[in-house]
């Protein structure tokens, strides 16, 4: 049986500027809820702070733990690894910036308490809720991408890319050990592979804010996009998803 109600993982890479006030942020969110609950950092080969920090969190409160990657790999495989470590009943992943705060969490949940088997956050079903929007390339950006997903995969939601799902542990123990993609393209490829297995996923207008410190290439990362939205059509034309298997690098 599960140890916790609820697992929080967090892929990080060079977080040491922002992790210690997001690990506070949860920690105080989960207690004013007492919630039964674990967070999980997986940290991606940061060259910073980021892992010591988490390890000096995680000596204090034992709720906490620190998995680190063998190097970079990207945030689908930290993501991946995190949620297959996770003990709780409902899991959930979250940017490690809180661009959607953690009490939006609590919609997400409700939505899984109410029968959905997944979660997921939306910044564009409710464009009222977002409380710093992006720069209009990178909102044209993502509305480009989403048409792609919408023609190409037949990804019917208004948000993919959102980095705030949850999952009840049995959807994350079906979806979690056949994904491929480690980077850009897990999110939609996640999401297909839900469709694949019959799980119900509801959409859910979440509060969010734009973080500065990522930064957009649009020819290099869209080829990307494109390229894992091949993959992930490849792989179900091939019979990929049809047992867990060696992860696809984007290029």
């Amino acid at each position: 049986m599960p140890s916790f109600t609820y697992s929080i993982v967090l892929p990080a890479y060079n977080e040491s500027e922002r992790i210690a006030s997001t690990l506070d942020q949860i920690l105080a969110h989960a207690g004013n809820r007492n919630w039964r609950f674990e967070a999980i950092v997986v940290d991606d080969g940061s060259t910073d702070d980021t892992a010591r920090i988490v390890d000096a969190y995680a000596r204090k409160y034992p709720m906490l733990r620190l998995l680190e990657n063998p190097g970079n790999r990207g945030k689908g495989y930290s993501v991946r690894q995190g949620m297959l470590e996770a003990q709780g009943d409902v899991l959930l992943f979250s940017d490690a910036d809180l661009s959607s705060p953690i009490h939006q969490a609590d919609k997400l949940f409700a939505a899984i308490h109410q029968g959905a088997d997944i979660a997921i956050g939306s910044r564009w079903l409710n464009t009222a809720t977002q409380i710093k929007r992006q720069p209009l390339h990178r909102q044209l950006f993502g509305r480009l991408f989403n048409l792609m997903l919408r023609l190409g995969l037949g990804l019917n939601f208004k948000d993919t890319q959102c980095g705030f799902k949850a999952f009840t542990r049995d959807a994350a123990r079906k979806v979690f050990p056949l994904q491929r993609i480690e980077r850009w393209g897990f999110d939609p490829e996640l999401l297909y592979l839900a469709r694949i297995c019959g799980l119900t996923v509801t959409e859910v207008p979440v509060a969010w804010s734009h973080r500065e410190g990522t930064h957009l290439r649009p020819l290099r990362d869209g080829m990307r996009m494109l390229g894992d939205m091949l993959a992930i059509r490849w792989n179900a034309f091939s019979g990929k998803y049809t047992e867990p298997g060696a992860v696809r690098q984007s290029l």
